[in-house]
């Protein structure tokens, strides 16, 4: 038996493919712990594992992200997003370096740990922990791709085009020459907290850095991240790792809808903090289509009557929350603002989507969708009721989406996934070589 230290950051996104993960291995006979926010504990505890929570990271960094993603609707400008996120970025990611070096220390010497498996977000395990102690870590990404920096996809962020043409490869270069400038301030900012601790400056980007650690592994598949050859060995794309939390049957009137009509489901993500821009456009883009249409707001503090879903049409239904297993494959088409969570359990469903991307790697998820021809990709800007309800016919009414959506479900089914990540973690853990990605 081996024990296994998950580190990750607390929102909901992070951690539920790790909780997928964790079952996977203690199934193999392994012991699992969680290092993360105390608010966690009825999730990380009722799934049976043990949660070392948080010491000396400041709580307030998340509630500081949020309220920064409250104050700039969906529909600014990129310029400003890219403004909240660099701001955000250096507030979580850097600054909470030492924070986490300093509760993770006692606690590898206490709980000794074989294996640290790390959200991508928590830089500590992977920027220091990881020399200065010795300790393997392996990551686990949330994301649907891999973030390593390599000719064969353009630099994450805003979503641009595969560069396979000339003029798509210039964009990308051009673009990760900004985003290299953008990221000099942060970059030497990293070195000054690794010098502290007697390592040497990175020598790349964070991202590139990811790619020296002894394992990378992706809950996706190639055909998802633009089918790339570009990358370390250490990469392994494993297919989906999806765990949803308990929430009890689904509302009864689910099963009392036609089943001779399509459904149509639209959801935000479950943690939302902004203006439902998403949601009140398909209640009136849809309102009267031939087709029901399944609204969840995310949260039980979002109430549906605070916002203004009220007094709907006979045709659309609105929840907090409706667990996805139930209701995906029961669906034709998914609208989401295109969290990689959502994107994934759609795709494992065979549901094609359209995708109005919004905050972090959610541009990046559409552009996937849109290359992979499992969906469509509408900018939050012209997320008009008229635009909606005309993506949404083209989704039903054009078979290619259904057809690559339930081919890509054909090709989630064929790989490992959280039984596979196991399998490699394993191996790390026993010191036997981990085999390179086919």
């Amino acid at each position: 038996m081996a024990r296994f230290l998950i580190t990750c950051w607390p929102f909901v996104g992070h951690l539920y493919p790790q909780i997928s993960v964790a079952h996977a291995l203690r199934d193999r006979g392994h012991e699992v712990g969680f290092y993360t926010h105390e608010s966690t504990r009825a999730v990380v505890e009722g799934e049976g594992f043990m949660l070392f929570p948080f010491v000396h990271i400041d709580a307030r960094r998340w509630e500081r992200i949020h309220a920064l993603e409250a104050q700039v609707p969906a529909t600014q400008p990129k310029h400003r997003t890219l403004s909240v996120a660099m701001r955000a970025y250096r507030d979580m990611l850097a600054d909470s370096i030492p924070e986490q070096v300093a509760d993770l220390q006692p606690l590898l010497n206490r709980w000794r740990p074989d294996v640290l498996i790390t959200d991508p977000a928590l830089w500590g395990p992977i920027l220091v922990i990881w020399e200065l102690t010795g300790a393997p870590v392996a990551l686990l990404t949330q994301m649907i791709g891999s973030m390593i920096p390599g000719p064969g996809a353009p630099p994450w962020g805003p979503g641009l085009p595969s560069p396979r043409t000339f003029g798509t490869r210039l964009l990308a270069r051009a673009a990760q020459v900004g985003v290299d400038v953008v990221a000099q301030n942060m970059r030497r900012h990293v070195n000054r907290i690794r010098a502290r601790y007697g390592l040497r400056p990175m020598g790349c980007s964070v991202n590139a850095f990811t790619g020296r650690l002894p394992l990378y592994l992706i809950p996706s598949v190639p055909e998802l991240d633009y089918n790339r050859r570009d990358q370390p060995s250490n990469v392994h794309y494993i297919g989906p790792c999806v765990w949803t939390k308990p929430g009890g049957a689904p509302p009864d009137w689910l099963d009392e809808l036609p089943n001779d009509r399509p459904w149509i489901h639209a959801t935000e993500g479950t943690a939302q903090y902004q203006e439902p821009f998403l949601l009140r456009a398909v209640a009136k883009g849809l309102v009267d289509c031939p087709f029901e249409v399944i609204l969840t707001t995310g949260q039980s503090s979002r109430n549906p009557a605070a916002l203004g879903l009220v007094a709907l049409p006979a045709n659309i239904h609105v929840e907090c929350w409706i667990s996805h297993e139930d209701l995906l494959p029961r669906c034709a088409a998914l609208v989401t603002t295109g969290g990689a969570a959502t994107v994934l359990t759609a795709l494992k469903a065979g549901v094609p989507l359209l995708v109005v991307p919004t905050f972090w790697d959610k541009s990046d998820n559409a552009q996937r969708v849109v290359e992979a021809g499992v969906g469509l990709r509408l900018a939050p800007r012209h997320c008009t009721p008229d635009r909606v309800r005309g993506a949404v016919m083209r989704l039903l009414e054009e078979p290619s989406f259904r057809e690559n959506a339930r081919q890509m479900a054909s090709r989630f089914a064929a790989t490992p996934g959280p039984a596979g990540a196991a399998e490699l973690l394993e191996r790390l853990a026993n010191g036997a070589p981990v085999p390179a990605a086919a």
